[in-house]
């Protein structure tokens, strides 16, 4: 056996021991990994494939060699003939899938919101993604009926309440409140996200409604009578506040309208309600 049959010093020689990547034409749902994140393309555009994992969070990747396909390499390629995918996604950026949407039956675990136009804009911007996961938003009316709401809900695990409350900040009757339900031994079972706007209104980037600030309001004049009142609205009684807040909320068309914040708290909340179900669908 001729040891020296071989030119090591051959052009090539420091990739020859490498595995070489097959190419292969990217396609919807193709399952592969890269760089150790794992997902499924959801589409391209660029020169970008967009990847997907199974828990929603996405990730581009440039087209060509480095991916992972059932752990052998594989360059992806453009398909062979149309044009880049165009998923679909609803308001709060979540890909829609391709797939007959199927009823879901309501999970056991629930978000409740402080007040009724809260509720509305969770719905306008999460509300597929709710349905779709089987989860209903309720809304309190008020922080200060939240202890006895959680003791009468009895949280516990695959049975979990979320709670979105308007201005948490350290020394607010509303962390009070917060840190009364954690104390009563909820903490596991129950989570209170907050965002320091003293409205959900200001969680609209002000942009929407052709501002670069919201406007600044006396802390002696009712929130949003003195905004309507600032903004050059009908400002005297409910139904200018219930009119000016559906001007607002029509402004708004998905995540992008509004502050990263309230995105932030609102999908924590998502994730913690269903986290037991999701866990057990996987399981399944």
């Amino acid at each position: 056996m001729d040891r020296y049959a071989k030119d090591v010093l051959s052009p090539g020689w420091q990739k020859s021991h490498l595995k070489t990547s097959r190419d292969v034409p990217v396609e919807l749902d193709l399952v592969v990994e890269f760089d150790d994140f794992c997902g499924a393309v959801v589409g391209w555009e660029n020169g970008i494939v967009l990847l997907e994992d199974r828990r929603g969070k996405r990730r581009g990747a440039p087209l060509g060699p480095g991916f992972l396909l059932e752990g052998e390499p594989v360059a992806l390629r453009p398909p062979l003939r149309g044009g880049p995918a165009k998923p679909r996604y609803t308001a709060s950026g979540s890909r829609v899938s391709d797939e007959p949407a199927t009823a879901r039956v309501a999970l056991p675990s629930r978000i409740f919101v402080e007040g009724r136009h809260d509720a509305e804009l969770i719905e306008k911007v999460w509300g597929d993604d709710l349905r779709h996961v089987g989860v209903v938003v309720e809304f309190l009316g008020g922080i200060d009926d939240l202890p006895a709401i959680v003791a009468d809900f009895a949280p516990e695990p695959g049975r979990r309440l979320g709670v979105l409350v308007d201005h948490l900040v350290p020394g607010s009757k509303e962390s009070r409140i917060a840190k009364q339900v954690y104390q009563a031994g909820y903490r596991e079972t129950v989570l209170i996200e907050g965002h320091e706007f003293i409205d959900i209104w200001q969680a609209v980037r002000p942009a929407r409604i052709g501002r670069k600030a919201w406007p600044s309001v006396p802390r002696d004049v009712d929130f949003k009578l003195g905004t309507l009142e600032a903004l050059g609205l009908p400002h005297a009684d409910q139904a200018d506040i219930a009119r000016g807040w559906r001007a607002i909320l029509d402004r708004v068309s998905g995540w992008r309208d509004l502050e990263p914040q309230l995105n932030t708290k609102v999908e924590r909340l998502i994730d913690f309600v269903t986290q037991d179900h999701l866990d057990a669908d996987t399981a399944g």
